[in-house]
């Protein structure tokens, strides 16, 4: 039996619709709205840096939401799209478990990310990280050595660092010296320095050997080069200065210089419950056998990456051949692949002794014929 012919449409009526069994959904006006959160909040628990910070960056105009710049103190819910300069950031709107990291420092590195001068810098021996960024708590001289602690938590290296929160800074200090009694009590009583008063919360003397002196400070304050300029304050340098506890967090003597130690979950739970944050819900994750003997692994940190000074970097050439001075390339077909073309050498490199064949020879060449 033929087909029968399809009823031609007319172009002009209005398309049919599909039957489908789908109602469309009312909107409850009653409905609870999607709950919200600071914007600067949630960067900073992403590790992209501090709650002030944050609030910087948005202040800037940088941080967008939906395609519009957002404000100070502004909440968003899941459905929101935030960007940074145009890229999308993932926020996760519930806690998740920093990652806290010891490193015993050395002299000679530098606490930065940019340094001109390109001196060797703490985080050029930092693992990579997938979430967020490695931040330093506190900083530590050049010239200063001992625990240094990294976190991609903001809010956590907030609670460290804030002057609010007062938190204990120990240190080791050698000097050419040796401190009377009054002295001692003259340091924790307080001291005017350039910056304004200060003083130790405790100092006790550790004994040592000829005119060298070792003693033992606690503050609470992280003034730049404090412990150094108020032991300068009674004519007495120090030579050796290095930080043994920040807070709760010991430097443990298995961590020698330029080592590194990652806390475990339950060392980085305490540490939370102590700066009174939020500790996430979600159960601790269970590690198998080589996660467990790597998180309790001290490990050396790698070499660091050869960097460059912006003054030494030499001026990129604009072609290849003002990058070989003295040197000519010879002109290639279309075809010919470009790692077999050759540099012409100078003619001071050609061979003296090389007999040049000249027309004459022509001649002799064909009475021998």
């Amino acid at each position: 039996m033929a087909r029968p012919f399809k009823q031609q449409r007319d172009p002009q009526a209005a398309p049919r619709r599909p039957k489908t069994s789908f109602t469309k959904l009312e909107v409850d006006e009653n409905a609870a709205p999607e709950p919200t959160q600071r914007l600067h909040k949630l960067l900073a628990m992403q590790g992209l840096g501090s709650r002030r910070d944050m609030e910087e960056l948005i202040a800037s105009g940088r941080v967008t939401v939906n395609g519009e710049i957002a404000k100070q103190g502004q909440g968003v819910s899941d459905y929101d799209i935030v960007r940074i300069d145009s890229r999308p950031v993932r926020l996760s709107f519930e806690a998740e478990l920093p990652q806290v990291l010891i490193y015993h420092k050395p002299e000679g590195e530098i606490v930065s990310q940019d340094d001109p001068e390109g001196r060797a810098s703490v985080f050029d021996k930092l693992p990579k990280i997938k979430q967020g960024k490695w931040i330093a708590i506190g900083r530590l001289d050049m010239n200063t050595s001992g625990l240094l602690i990294f976190t991609n938590s903001g809010e956590l290296a907030n609670r460290f660092m804030h002057p609010r929160y007062e938190v204990e800074r120990e240190y080791a200090v050698r000097i050419f010296g040796e401190l009377t009694e009054e002295q001692m009590s003259m340091l924790t009583q307080g001291i005017e320095l350039e910056d304004g008063p200060a003083a130790f919360d405790s100092i006790r003397a550790q004994g040592g050997e000829g005119a060298n002196h070792w003693y033992q400070v606690i503050l609470r304050e992280g003034r730049n080069r404090e412990v150094r300029r108020l032991f300068e304050a009674f004519q007495m340098p120090v030579s050796r200065l290095m930080r043994v506890r920040f807070g709760p967090v010991n430097l443990p003597p298995r961590v020698k210089r330029g080592q590194m130690l990652k806390l475990e979950q339950k060392q980085v739970v305490d540490l939370l419950e102590w700066a009174g944050l939020e500790v996430p819900k979600a159960p601790l994750r269970q590690l198998n056998q080589r996660e467990k003997d790597k998180a309790t692994t001290v490990f050396t940190a790698k070499v660091r990456k050869q960097r460059t000074s912006v003054l030494d970097r030499a001026p990129r050439a604009n072609s290849v051949r003002e990058s070989i001075e003295g040197s000519i390339i010879p002109n290639r077909s279309k075809n010919s692949n470009l790692r077999d073309a050759t540099v012409k050498k100078p003619a001071s490199r050609i061979n003296a002794n090389r007999r040049i064949r000249q027309t004459s020879d022509l001649a002799v060449a064909n009475n021998k014929k």
